[in-house]
C-alpha cells in the first residue's frame, strides 16, 4: 500500500468541506471533534443523535456530514445518494416525532 492510498483522518472538523462553526459546535455536543470521530460515528448516526437530543437540524446537515466524510461539497453528492439520505432523514424525523409525542 502506498501512503497516497491512505486517507488522512486527523483533520479538525472546521477544516472539512461543508462544516462551519455552527455545525462544528453541534457536533461538539456529541463529543465529535475530528474527522476520525465523525467517521467512527457515521453521518446517519450523528444526525439521529442530534435529533434525539432535540436539535433542530435538516436533511441538509446530513448531506453536509456525508459530504464532509467524502471530501465533497454536499451540493455535488449524487442525486441517488441525496435521495437515500433524504429517505433516511425522513424516517429518523418521524421516529423522533413519535418518540417525543409519547413523552
Amino acid at each position: 500500500m502506498r501512503m497516497s492510498d491512505c486517507v488522512v483522518m486527523d483533520k479538525k472538523l472546521i477544516e472539512l468541506k461543508n462544516l462551519g462553526h455552527s455545525s462544528v459546535n453541534l457536533l461538539g455536543t456529541l463529543g465529535i471533534q475530528t474527522q476520525q470521530d465523525l467517521h467512527n460515528a457515521g453521518s446517519v448516526n450523528v444526525y439521529r443523535q442530534l435529533r434525539r437530543n432535540g436539535a433542530f437540524v435538516s436533511v441538509t446537515l446530513l448531506f453536509a456530514l456525508e459530504g464532509a466524510l467524502l471530501d465533497t461539497p454536499w451540493q455535488l453528492l449524487s442525486p441517488g445518494l441525496k435521495a437515500q439520505l433524504t429517505e433516511i432523514a425522513a424516517r429518523i424525523d418521524q421516529e423522533e416525532s413519535q418518540h417525543t409525542a409519547f413523552q
